[in-house]
């Protein structure tokens, strides 16, 4: 987000349009009628998929108080079959990060997690030979005071909160500078319209997430961006209109 400003602030003086994709914090809403069978599998798959390294990566979870011990089993199975290695073999599920400075972010946001309360949930490893391994790791007890659940992590790391009702869940996914996407987990299509309406967000996700569609637009919101990429929207951020206006002479 701060490199973001900056371009913005260089394109000003040159009269030119800026589209920007920036950072997430993107949140998962678990109702009381999801099915939960797919929504760990997702969820979860959201949470590690390449390491936590999407831009759409889930960051956050909200589970409904009835689902959350379930929810919590569930996705600590999840997490321990995880196969941690080197990412060219087709039997890995979760390779290295991508830089150092990434692995510095994630410890840098358990070690507050833990100093504020947080319990942590962690892969047994071993973690492999080689650089930038890191073990996944699920976080509970976790709030809105802690980074790991307010600042891009970027990382195989995921909080999870219990919540009572559709109104703090939408409250609380709502509760960040951020909005690229958030995802809703219910048998009911038109609760999640009725709550992707209220959710400050590019995109809404029903029973799905980190999931990118060319024919629909990929937006950002708040600190996430500017501007729209993908779907004839996106094409026509790159162009600029121009008018013809004649007058026939007979």
């Amino acid at each position: 987000t701060v490199g973001g400003r900056q371009v913005q602030k260089s394109a000003s003086s040159r009269f030119m349009d800026v589209v920007q994709e920036l950072g997430g914090k993107d949140p998962a809403y678990i109702r009381e009628d999801a099915d939960l069978h797919s929504a760990v599998a997702g969820v979860m798959d959201g949470a590690f998929y390449n390491a936590g390294q999407s831009c759409c990566s889930v960051e956050r979870i909200y589970v409904h108080h009835s689902l959350f011990d379930e929810f919590v089993e569930q996705a600590t199975q999840f997490l321990n079959n995880l196969k941690i290695g080197d990412p060219m073999n087709n039997s890995i599920d979760m390779g290295p990060l991508g830089q150092k400075s990434g692995i510095n972010n994630v410890k840098y946001q358990l070690k507050d997690a833990a100093k504020k309360g947080a319990k942590f949930l962690t892969h047994p490893g071993p973690v492999p030979e080689g650089k930038n391994y890191i073990l996944p790791a699920i976080l509970t007890n976790v709030n809105h005071s802690m980074d790991v659940m307010m600042e891009e992590t970027f990382g195989p790391i995921v909080g999870i909160m219990t919540v009572k009702s559709d109104d703090e869940a939408i409250k609380l996914m709502n509760d960040s500078p951020f909005g690229l996407t958030a995802s809703v987990w219910t048998k009911d299509a038109e609760k999640a319209i009725e709550i992707g309406n209220q959710i400050e967000t590019g995109t809404i996700f029903m029973n799905r997430c980190d999931f990118l569609d060319p024919a629909l637009p990929w937006v950002g919101v708040k600190d996430s961006g500017k501007g729209c990429t993908l779907s004839a929207l996106g094409i026509q951020q790159l162009t600029r209109p121009k008018g013809y206006y004649f007058k026939l002479i007979h």
